[in-house]
């Protein structure tokens, strides 16, 4: 996708997150993360968009630290996210493409890197808020799933961070019914290798819309389909969480 695209996506998804926040309060459970409350979700992702602001801002070109998590509850806390999404949108929009600063999966570019990372984990916690909040999830774009499931499958589960590992090979389809996206996710003891493109006779397909697809990647729905080897969607679900520390 290109940079411009997802600087928009990731300024209406911050929208979306801050509105449903508003309506469902502070104090709301979040279903798709057990542990959080609304307040939890806002501290969290208003400090992940400052840190990430302040790579391309300021062109820190090795790891730098986030800011911490703030003290502010109510409307104070929902106003400095607010503030820190549109420092985030406006740092990237107006961030000249060649900008050098340090990323942590590969992309064409550092501004490629930050533009899309932000504009997908804006999107899912978009989804916790409104998760939170009750009623129909907002839409997600075919193409912007599809583009998030390959950051997933070919960037974060690339790494050697992953856990989502077999003792002995195993192979994972992941089928989009609403467009040709295929993925092969080849399991062992390593990370998981994952490619574009199908095999034949997996020992488990994942198939249903691009979108459903990727909030089940990210563990934030049920599976929408599931053939083979339910064994290895438990495996995903219990083990490819993707955690800030």
């Amino acid at each position: 996708m290109e940079i411009a695209e997802l600087i928009r996506t990731l300024d209406q998804e911050g929208q979306l997150l801050a509105r449903a926040a508003d309506e469902a309060g502070a104090d709301a459970k979040v279903p798709t993360c057990p542990d959080w409350q609304v307040r939890d979700l806002l501290r969290h992702t208003g400090m992940v968009h400052r840190w990430a602001a302040a790579f391309v801002a300021e062109g820190h070109t090795s790891y730098h630290p986030d800011g911490g998590l703030p003290e502010l509850d109510g409307a104070e806390l929902l106003a400095w996210f607010r503030d820190g999404h549109r420092r985030l949108v406006d740092t990237l929009a107006g961030a000249p493409a060649d900008v050098e600063c340090w990323s942590f999966l590969p992309a064409p570019s550092p501004l490629a890197f930050w533009a899309r990372r932000q504009a997908h984990e804006t999107t899912v916690h978009r989804v916790d808020a409104e998760s939170a909040r009750g009623g129909a999830l907002s839409a997600i774009a075919v193409d912007f799933a599809v583009d998030g499931i390959d950051e997933l499958l070919l960037g974060f589960h690339a790494r050697s961070k992953s856990r989502v590992r077999t003792d002995e090979p195993r192979v994972l389809r992941v089928r989009a019914s609403d467009t040709d996206a295929v993925w092969t996710v080849r399991l062992s003891p390593e990370p998981p290798a994952s490619e574009r493109g199908e095999v034949a006779d997996p020992d488990c397909e994942l198939a249903g819309t691009a979108a459903d697809l990727y909030l089940a990647l990210w563990n934030r729905r049920p599976f929408p389909g599931l053939t083979g080897d339910a064994s290895i969607a438990t495996l995903w679900q219990e083990n490819s969480g993707v955690t800030w520390s």
